[in-house]
Parts: C-alpha cells; structure tokens; sequence
C-alpha cells in the first residue's frame, strides 16, 4: 500500500473558562481537567490530520509553568508535528488570559501520540507532516528523537537501536 499524500499542518484552537468546578482548593483550575482539555484539542488535530478515528497512545513532556486561575480563559492550540505509519505527534500549547487585567500568558506545553484506527481499531497508515516554518520544521525535526525516546521508555525499543539518540550522546566520539 502506497503512503498516503503528506498534508500541511492545520492548527486546532479550542477555548474553555475555568469555573468554580473545574479548581482545586487554591482556585486553580486542576492538572487532571486540563489534561483532559490536552487530550480532546490533541485528539482533534489527529483525527483532521489523519481524516480517521484515533486514539491516545501517550502523553508526555507535560510541562506545568504556571497555574490557571478561576475565571481565566484557556485557549489550547494544537497540530500534528510529525506522522510514523499509524501514529502522530501532537504538539499542544496553553495560554491563559485573565481578560479583567488584559494579561495572557503561556502556561503549558506538551506532546501527545496519537494511533489512527480502522473500523476494527487496527491501526492504519495516515498522511505524512509538510512543515513549513521555522518553529513547525524544528518540531518536525525533533519528533522523531521524541518518538525513539518514548519506545526506549516503553521498553518497546532497544537503545542501541535509537538512532537519533545515539548521534545525541554518542561518547565513543572524539569530537564530543
């Protein structure tokens, strides 16, 4: 079976406010229902990347900077960084804007993998990632150390199969 044709990367951006509900006892909105909020915007990306069903395979790099307070919005923005066979990479980022003091700030960022499914939840092909800019290239570049990284920990992967990790820390070479 042929690759499927490589798409452009289209940005999902979803927005949520957090309510009395959504906090913990600092009034904070809780890491739980945040990730949540990663796991839909991520998966929605994912599915118009590939046009299939998917499902979550990992999240990780999950990098809490700053806590979300009750009553600020949360605009979470993702796209597909990179495609292997049946999986992708999702790249989220979070901004918080306390819309009162006119202040938004960048609290969040992680990487999720999503597997696209068949009817029968086998996994199936999906299209290949055309980067375009700077910032979109670099994450391109960088997701296929990520995904070996990410075998390596699932045990799902020899290190000394990991390729891109190896010309990272490669100690063996003089030149480092």
């Amino acid at each position: 079976m042929a690759k499927k044709k490589a798409a452009s990367l289209s940005q999902v951006i979803m927005t949520e406010m957090v309510l009395p509900n959504d906090t913990n006892t600092l009034n904070n909105l809780m890491g739980g229902k945040l990730m949540h909020w990663m796991d839909i915007v991520a998966a929605i990306a994912a599915q118009k990347h590939s046009n299939r069903i998917v499902v979550t395979a990992s999240a990780d790099s999950i990098s809490f900077k700053h806590p979300i307070a009750l009553g600020n919005v949360v605009t979470l923005k993702a796209f597909v960084t990179r495609a292997f066979n049946s999986s992708m990479e999702v790249f989220i980022e979070v901004f918080a804007e306390d819309i009162p003091a006119n202040k938004k700030i960048t609290t969040h960022r992680a990487f999720f993998t999503f597997v696209a499914v068949d009817q029968n939840g086998r996994p199936i092909e999906v299209p290949e990632v055309e980067p375009h800019t700077p910032d979109e290239i670099e994450l391109f570049e960088g997701a296929l150390r990520r995904r070996q990284l990410r075998l390596i920990l699932s045990k799902k992967m020899d290190p000394n199969d990991a390729s891109e990790l190896k010309a990272i820390f490669d100690l063996n070479d003089p030149k480092k």
